[in-house]
């Protein structure tokens, strides 16, 4: 993985993937199997993973969905989802211009990818395009409240890769000069992309990291973080919580 430019200016642009699976990708798959209406015991027909990266969620889900498919933009990426998912439908394509047919999937999933692409209403309505009707959107995207900027900073024309305390709290117009390469929503700016569209909101929230990596280091201090966080999941501190999650569905 040393070509992948993992805290460069590439990365910056356009993110890292996801490499390893761990607890809190591990939470985030229940989230989507929940909210995908994917039957227990059976298999779901048909589900896109609209960015894929390595293909780690593709691989997480195969067992719940009959076809899945995959798209990134950066076949660096993709090439290491041929290996992890030789199986999977896997294409080199933007989330602005799928090459895939209108109403093919029954669940399309957009994990941390919106904030990077150039045009996030198309992305959107891409997205829309190919899902099937009665179909769910599952959309992870970073919450303009959370206390940090997990994506790095520039100052001064060079890239800081890392978490960032407080940027996503300043004005736009200073907060865009420190992180220009990438979005952070609030609730309706996540929402706003979806009016005009044919869908129905069934689900939004917003979720607190999983601690992997204080976890590994620090067991018992991960332990009560997501004891205490997870808990305010369900409390209106919720707001500030590391992700949108939003699920729409797809009318007639």
């Amino acid at each position: 993985m040393e070509n992948l430019d993992l805290h460069g200016e590439r990365a910056a642009l356009r993110g890292n993937p996801s490499f390893v699976w761990r607890a809190g990708q591990n939470r985030r798959l229940d989230m989507i199997l929940n909210w995908g209406k994917v039957p227990p015991g059976e298999k779901l027909a048909s589900a896109l993973v609209d960015g894929c990266g390595a293909g780690i969620y593709i691989k997480a889900m195969q067992p719940y969905v009959e076809t899945i498919a995959g798209i990134d933009i950066e076949p660096e990426h993709l090439a290491l989802a041929v290996r992890n998912v030789p199986s999977a439908a896997l294409s080199v394509a933007a989330g602005e211009q799928l090459p895939l047919p209108t109403q093919t999937f029954n669940l399309v999933l957009s994990h941390e990818v919106l904030e990077h692409v150039q045009d996030d209403a198309l992305a959107v309505a891409e997205m829309l395009r190919v899902l099937k009707v009665g179909g769910r959107a599952i959309i992870f995207v970073p919450n303009r409240l959370y206390p940090f900027e997990t994506h790095g900073h520039y100052w001064r024309g060079r890239y800081y890769f890392g978490n960032t305390p407080l940027i996503n709290y300043l004005p736009d117009v200073i907060r865009n000069k420190l992180a220009p390469h990438v979005r952070t929503y609030t609730a309706q700016g996540l929402l706003n992309l979806f009016i005009g569209q044919p869908v129905r909101v069934i689900h939004h929230t917003q979720i607190y990291p999983g601690y992997d990596n204080i976890t590994a280091r620090r067991p018992g201090l991960g332990k009560w973080l997501r004891r205490i966080t997870y808990a305010l999941e369900n409390s209106p501190l919720t707001r500030f919580g590391l992700s949108h999650l939003l699920v729409v569905e797809k009318v007639a």
